[in-house]
């Protein structure tokens, strides 16, 4: 039971260091991609769902393009007769109405800040939650590893 316990302990170290290396990675690719995803596919046909994902990540983190909403100048869609004139998808309205995207206007879009720094905000207040859970169980795990070796000993000294 020990060795069972001590197995799971150094797997859930090995994950912990994966995920510690994996997240600075995740967040250089999220840097790279974000921009270039909402650019080039938003309102793309056959990338609905993307369209989705970047209105609903708009809408609740109360951002605008990546790095702010300039990002948006370089949108394929945004370019093409589709956004009938808007200079931002509707999603970066802080009220949405039908062609909102036409008045950039501090008071009309979420002008401050991009949605990048937002997510990984977001991401690491929930890293920190996720962080706080496993020391739990990994301290648990340690209790059970100690109170297992302790049975042993007295399991051991004294004889049926």
């Amino acid at each position: 039971y020990f060795i069972l316990l001590l197995c799971i302990f150094l797997l859930e170290i090995i994950a912990g260091i994966l995920a510690y290396i994996y997240y600075q990675q995740l967040s250089l690719e999220l840097k790279q991609n974000l921009k270039n995803t909402m650019t080039q596919k938003y309102r793309r046909e056959g990338e609905e769902s993307v369209t989705s994902a970047v209105d609903k990540l708009q809408q609740e983190f109360k951002c605008c393009g990546s790095n702010n909403y300039t990002d948006w100048t370089d949108s394929l869609w945004i370019k093409s007769s589709e956004a009938s004139g808007r200079k931002v998808p509707d999603s970066c309205c802080k009220t949405i109405t039908d062609l909102c995207g036409r008045r950039d206007h501090p008071s009309n879009i979420y002008k401050e800040s991009g949605c990048i720094t937002k997510l990984e905000n977001f991401i690491q207040e929930h890293l920190k939650i996720i962080g706080a859970v496993g020391i739990s169980i990994a301290c648990v795990q340690i209790f059970g590893m100690i109170f297992t070796c302790c049975l042993y000993k007295s399991l051991k000294s004294e004889p049926y």
